[in-house]
């Protein structure tokens, strides 16, 4: 953790320390300028993913075409992008009817899977029934390839010109492209197609992406149940045994029944819930009567939108309210009978979203956020938490492929409000992920939480 703010006689302390396996300490340089002429050398440099082995991609850019000709029987192009390296291709989206198409689409493919020394970028034209059409093609040399270092800016695309399949002559239209060598580090690996999922199709590729998600923000709704009126029991010869059920979402909270037995049952007691904004649940609370130790009978019900409360970030006191409860089965009942039911019991609350407190949603002793909800409350950070998630080794098969164990994994990493995922290594028990991430800390004693899952959504056809 990087400190902002440390004594001299503890600044060694707080002072980055090289890890093994050396991590990042070399950036490769081109000799030769290509792909094939990198080497380890020069003097270290710094980098945002010095944590992390560095991992080599070949980044094709495919962004737009222009003046592509038109099919002669069809009269019009369907347009689509094949990047091909090797046995290793991926197609762009196509486009109906568009000879000026525009794809910007990044394809990644990792230097330990290459297999050929050109790559192919194939425009081509789709056909529904017949064989899609061949419409020119641009070919490159690794060993001419750029190599783009961070914080260097992008590499620029540019204009090609296409070729016909044996690059001997030029033919009609142009496409836009860049090409370049980086590593994990670059702004287009997350959004990249990546040749080590090529069989990853369709929605499937949006599930093994790396994301970084916001964990939403937290209240504790606090409902104090003081009492209620002209609570009528179903049987009237008899007095009721009141208690109050109140539910947000999956959380179920109960008073305890009234000691007397009355219709004006009175309890003055305190249920807290946890709330998350945007606040789409509802304050369900009904009204029961307790016939014996094993069965209650439900008397009254009211849903509140918790929209309807006030937030509290300090110790204002907050406004009781009464509100009238609807008769359990009231809605059943049609013309002249509803009409007749005008009487309804009610019941007296104080009800509060309070965010001045820390809402534990997690075990203490894994605390990783002790801040209040409201933003206005939170002290500044003490320093900054970087992680560099490596590899794992030695995985259980999770699931079936084809007769076989297979496990696709991916890691995540929370700590306070920021959840990040890896991306999903297919078929691997030893995933390499080496990416790097950052946070905020704002109490040293706390903890980060890391998890390994296997990719539900991609893989196994076998139960």
């Amino acid at each position: 953790m990087a400190q902002q703010q440390v004594q001299p006689s503890r600044a060694e302390e707080y002072k980055l320390k090289d890890t093994s396996p050396q991590l990042g300490e070399r950036w490769p340089h081109a000799r030769g300028g290509g792909w094939m002429g990198l080497v380890y050398g020069g003097d270290k440099l710094t980098s945002t993913y010095d944590l992390v082995e560095q991992m080599h991609y070949l980044y094709v850019r495919v962004v737009k075409a222009k003046n592509l000709p038109t099919n002669a029987v069809s009269g019009s192009c369907d347009p689509y992008v094949e990047v091909k390296l090797g046995n290793y291709h991926g197609t762009t989206k196509h486009f109906d009817k568009r000879v000026n198409p525009e794809w910007n689409q990044v394809f990644a493919f990792s230097k330990e899977r290459i297999q050929s020394t050109i790559l192919e970028v194939y425009v081509k034209d789709r056909e529904m029934v017949a064989r899609d059409d061949y419409v020119g093609r641009v070919a490159f040399d690794l060993n001419e390839v750029p190599t783009r270092l961070p914080p260097d800016s992008p590499l620029a695309p540019q204009w090609y010109r296409l070729e016909d399949h044996r690059g001997e002559s030029k033919v009609r239209g142009e496409v836009m492209l860049a090409v370049w060598i980086g590593t994990q580090a670059d702004e287009a690996f997350p959004d990249a197609w990546h040749s080590d999922a090529a069989s990853v199709q369709g929605e499937g590729v949006f599930n093994i992406r790396s994301k970084v998600y916001v964990s939403p923000k937290l209240w504790y709704l606090r409902v104090i149940v003081i009492e209620a009126q002209d609570v009528q029991p179903n049987d009237k010869s008899r007095l009721p045994e009141v208690f109050v059920k109140a539910q947000v979402g999956n959380q179920v909270l109960k008073t305890k029944v009234c000691p007397t037995k009355t219709m004006n049952p009175m309890w003055n007691e305190d249920l807290v819930f946890v709330a998350a904004e945007p606040f789409e649940e509802h304050l369900v609370l009904t009204t029961e009567d307790r016939l014996s130790q094993t069965k209650d009978e439900l008397l009254g019900r009211i849903v509140l939108p918790l929209t309807l409360f006030e937030k509290r970030l300090d110790h204002r006191p907050v406004h009781s309210r009464w509100f009238n409860m609807e008769r359990f089965g009231f809605g059943v009942l049609e013309g002249e009978l509803r009409k007749e039911l005008k009487f309804s019991s009610r019941i007296h609350l104080r009800v509060c979203l309070e965010g001045a407190y820390h809402v534990m949603d997690e075990s203490t002793m894994y605390i990783s956020d002790n801040r209040p909800t409201a933003r206005q409350l939170w002290k500044q950070p003490v320093g900054v938490l970087e992680v560099g998630i490596l590899s794992a080794q030695g995985l259980a098969p999770m699931k079936k492929t084809d007769g076989r164990g297979t496990t696709d994994a991916y890691c995540v990493a929370k700590y306070g409000q920021k959840w990040v995922r890896t991306r999903t290594i297919i078929d691997s028990f030893s995933p390499k992920w080496n990416e790097q991430y950052t946070w905020e800390v704002y109490d040293p004693c706390t903890v980060i939480t890391l998890g390994v899952f296997d990719n539900g959504h991609v893989g196994g056809n076998e139960k």
